[in-house]
């Protein structure tokens, strides 16, 4: 187990993609992880965009102290667009940032690091949906499953699932 003593913030929200928050949220506990969903409002209940699986959030984001994660990840779907608006979710992706610890996005997630300012000047990758989106803000794009640039971690779709997993816990480690 790589992950043992790691502490994981992971974000959800309405519409959230279910591998992308699943298997990557298996995979961190596999490693040994401690995971803590988080998002706007404590115990509200989410149903991902396309298998209706429920996912309930354990803690607000506006609530934590993001100097006790190491990291925090963000799934794609729909959520990262209703996410973005709240202000203690971009916060705590700013702030676990500017700490030098690891930030995690894939797919539409780049959306949530484009509202906490923290793209400008990174290569990244996501959904050919927001790659626009994350040119604008002065990201560099890149065409690839998955990259890392400084303490930003980035994966491009669902397929890119595995190889999104393989440096994450890299960078963590």
């Amino acid at each position: 187990m790589k992950l043992v003593d790691k502490k994981i913030a992971m974000l959800a929200g309405p519409k959230y993609e279910d591998l992308e928050f699943w298997v990557v949220y298996m995979r961190m506990i596999e490693e040994g992880a401690d995971v803590t969903i988080v998002g706007p409002t404590e115990g509200t209940e989410y149903t991902s965009k396309s298998d209706g699986l429920t996912v309930e959030v354990e803690a607000a984001a506006s609530d934590v102290d993001s100097s006790e994660f190491d990291a925090v990840l963000v799934p794609g779907g729909w959520a990262p667009d209703k996410i973005r608006r709240d202000e203690g979710v971009v916060d705590l992706v700013r702030e676990i940032y500017e700490q030098d610890k690891i930030v995690g996005m894939i797919c539409h997630a780049g959306l949530v690091g484009i509202s906490a300012g923290i793209v400008e000047g990174s290569e990244a990758t996501g959904s050919q949906g927001i790659k626009d989106d994350l040119v604008n803000a002065g990201a560099k794009w890149v065409d690839q499953a998955a990259v890392k640039d400084g303490n930003l971690v980035w994966g491009r779709v669902v397929k890119d699932i595995p190889d999104y997993c393989r440096v994450l816990i890299g960078a963590l480690q």
